[in-house]
C-alpha cells in the first residue's frame, strides 16, 4: 500500500440526490465511479466505495470496517435489537452458524422446495382468478409468495396473513434504509416490532417444547439469549421477503423486455439459474450496504478517520465495466458470476440459495409453464422504488 504521503484528497459528490436515486440510481453510480473508488457524499452524510474491487476488499478488512456500528443504527432501530447483520465474528458466526444449517443447498431442496411449490400453484391460480386486465404481479404473485415461503422458513403459524408479513417487512426496510430520518417510517417500524414480538411471545414456547426444521427453531436450538433470537426473526422478516419478491418481478419485467432472451430461457438453452444471477447483477435488490470504520486507516489512496460512517454501493460495483463487459447491459448469456448483490465474505446473504431454488426452480418456470403468454401491461404504470434496496413496487401484466 502507498504511503500517506501524496494522497489525493477525496473526492466530493455534492450533487448526488437520494430523491432521484429512488427512480433510478445508476446514472448517479456511473457518475460516483467515474469520480473515485472512493468518494463523500453530503447528502448522506456518508462516504460511498463504489467500484467492486474496493468493496470486495473492504469486505475482506473487517478489522477497519465494522459491522458492529454504534452511529450507524438504521437496522438497529429499524428491528428493535442488533441483529447478526450488525455484528462482527466470532458474534457474527455464533448467530450465522445456527440458521446455516437449515438454508444450506440440502434442506432447502429436501424440507423447503415443496413447500416453495405449493405456495407458487396456489398463487399462480390467484393471479389467474384476478385475469388479464386488472392482475400486478407484485400485488398478486410476487409479494405473497414470497410472503407465504418466509412464514414457512420462519415456522410462523398458518393463521398469520401474507399481507401482514408484507406489511412487517416494507415497515423494517423502510427503516433500515431510512437514512433521512422519517419519523413516519419509525413509527411503522415500532408498530410491527410490537406485532411479530406478540407473535413470539407464544412461538418460541412452542418451539422450546417441539422443536422443527425452522430458522427461528435452530436459532433457538444452539442457546442464543432470546433477545438474539428475537432480532434475527425481525432481520429475517426483512431480507427474507423482500429480497425474492424483487428477484421475481424483476426478472420478468427484464426478460419481457428482452424477448430474445426470454426465448432462449422458456427454451432451455439459458438456465433459469443463470439468469437469475444475471437478473440479481443487473437489477440489485440490496443497492448499498453500511460499514463503520473502526481504525484510522489507508485505504486505496484516501485517508478513513475511525468513526466514519461507509455505505458499500453493491448495485455500483455491480455495473463496474472492469469486472463486467458492457455492464449496463441484461444478458443471461453471460457469466455473472463475481456479482455481488447477496454480498460478500462472511457476511453474504445466508438465504441466497434459498431464494434462488424458491424462483429458479418453482416461481419462474411454474409461472411461465401455466402462462406461457405473460407480458407487461404498458397501458398502466410499473413502479420502481428505492436505491439502499430497490424493486418492482407495482407490475401489471396481461396475457
Amino acid at each position: 500500500m502507498e504511503s500517506v504521503v501524496g494522497w489525493a484528497e477525496m473526492p466530493v459528490a455534492e450533487w448526488f440526490d437520494p430523491g432521484a436515486a429512488m427512480q433510478d440510481p445508476y446514472p448517479q453510480f456511473e457518475r460516483l465511479r467515474e469520480l473515485g473508488p472512493v468518494a463523500y457524499v453530503p447528502a448522506v452524510d456518508r462516504v460511498f466505495l463504489t467500484r467492486h474491487e474496493v468493496i470486495s476488499d473492504a469486505e475482506r478488512r473487517p478489522e477497519i470496517f465494522s459491522s458492529q456500528s454504534e452511529s450507524n443504527l438504521t437496522m438497529v432501530r429499524a428491528l428493535g435489537s442488533r441483529p447478526m447483520l450488525r455484528k462482527d465474528d466470532p458474534g457474527h458466526a455464533e448467530e450465522r452458524a445456527a440458521i446455516n444449517p437449515t438454508l444450506r443447498p440440502k434442506a432447502v431442496k429436501g424440507l423447503w422446495s415443496p413447500r416453495f411449490a405449493q405456495n407458487v400453484e396456489r398463487w399462480i391460480d390467484h393471479l389467474l382468478e384476478i385475469g388479464p386486465q386488472e392482475a400486478d404481479l407484485n400485488r398478486d404473485f410476487a409479494a405473497p409468495v414470497a410472503s407465504q415461503n418466509l412464514i414457512d422458513l420462519l415456522g410462523f403459524p398458518q393463521d398469520v396473513s401474507v399481507d401482514a408479513m408484507a406489511r412487517w417487512s416494507t415497515s423494517y426496510i423502510a427503516g433500515i434504509g431510512n437514512l433521512l430520518d422519517d419519523p413516519e417510517i419509525w413509527r411503522r417500524c415500532e408498530e410491527s416490532q410490537t406485532e411479530v414480538d406478540a407473535l413470539l411471545d407464544d412461538l418460541l414456547p412452542q418451539l422450546r417444547r417441539t422443536p422443527n426444521g425452522s430458522i427461528t427453531s435452530h436459532l433457538l436450538d444452539v442457546g442464543l439469549p432470546e433477545e438474539s433470537v428475537r432480532a434475527n426473526v425481525h432481520l429475517t422478516i426483512s431480507g427474507g421477503m423482500n429480497e425474492p419478491q424483487h428477484m421475481i418481478t424483476n426478472l420478468v419485467w427484464a426478460l419481457s423486455n428482452h424477448p430474445d432472451q426470454r426465448t432462449a430461457v422458456l427454451s432451455g438453452d439459458v438456465a433459469w439459474g443463470d439468469a437469475f444471477e444475471e437478473t440479481a447483477r443487473w437489477q440489485s435488490p440490496i443497492g448499498m450496504i453500511p460499514r463503520e470504520v473502526v481504525r484510522d486507516a489507508e485505504f486505496h489512496g484516501f485517508h478513513l478517520s475511525s468513526g466514519t460512517n461507509v455505505g458499500l454501493l453493491l448495485a455500483s460495483a455491480n455495473r463496474d465495466g472492469v469486472v463486467f463487459v458492457d455492464p449496463d447491459r441484461f444478458d443471461v448469456r453471460r457469466t455473472a458470476r463475481g456479482h455481488l448483490a447477496f454480498g460478500s465474505g462472511v457476511h453474504m446473504c445466508a438465504g441466497r440459495w434459498a431464494a434462488k431454488a424458491a424462483i429458479a426452480d418453482h416461481s419462474l418456470p411454474m409461472l411461465y409453464s401455466r402462462i406461457p403468454g405473460l407480458d407487461l401491461d404498458l397501458s398502466r404504470e410499473i413502479v420502481w422504488n428505492g436505491w439502499v434496496f430497490r424493486g418492482i413496487t407495482s407490475l401489471p401484466v396481461t396475457w
